[in-house]
């Protein structure tokens, strides 16, 4: 079965993205639409599998992060689950990226300085056994924007 979702849903779906804590009832006003029939649509995307979980997004700053970088690592074929497994147990790794092209991963990484971004790419991530070399990029500066759900609506 095919689901739709109507524009409702992507207007949801883009106000809870940008702020998954505003209350039903604020996204009701904002939306002018009843809180009961947000409360419902809420839960009928929960149970559908389109809203996964609930999250929060840190200030990194406010907790000694001040590096953020992108490492493109390339590996051994025959080594590719031990440094998945090996990379994922890293700390500091955010999320892990199997892409084609250049690398084979692309991972993110959150450190406390540049000293410490060396730590994770030569002592933690360089030793992985499979690892055949890494390329760093550092974020100079990330603007996050805001997901439009709205293009997502399935024409009739």
């Amino acid at each position: 079965m095919l689901n739709r979702y109507d524009e409702l849903d992507m207007n949801i779906l883009s106000e809870l993205s940008n702020d998954a804590s505003i209350s039903v009832p604020k996204l009701a006003k904002k939306l002018g639409i009843n809180a009961s029939v947000i409360y419902s649509r809420i839960k009928r995307l929960v149970k559908r599998g389109v809203i996964k979980y609930f999250t929060i997004v840190t200030n990194d700053e406010a907790l000694g992060i001040n590096v953020h970088a992108i490492i493109g690592i390339n590996m051994d074929p025959k080594m590719r689950q031990n440094v998945r497994k090996e990379v994922s147990a890293i700390p500091e790794i955010r999320s892990i990226a199997e892409v084609s092209g250049r690398f084979d991963m692309l991972v993110t990484v959150g450190a406390k300085n540049l000293e410490d971004l060396h730590h994770i790419v030569m002592d933690k991530i360089g030793e992985i056994e499979g690892v055949s070399n890494t390329e760093t990029f550092v974020e100079m500066h990330r603007y996050e924007k805001a997901y439009n759900f709205s293009p997502l609506i399935q024409n009739k």
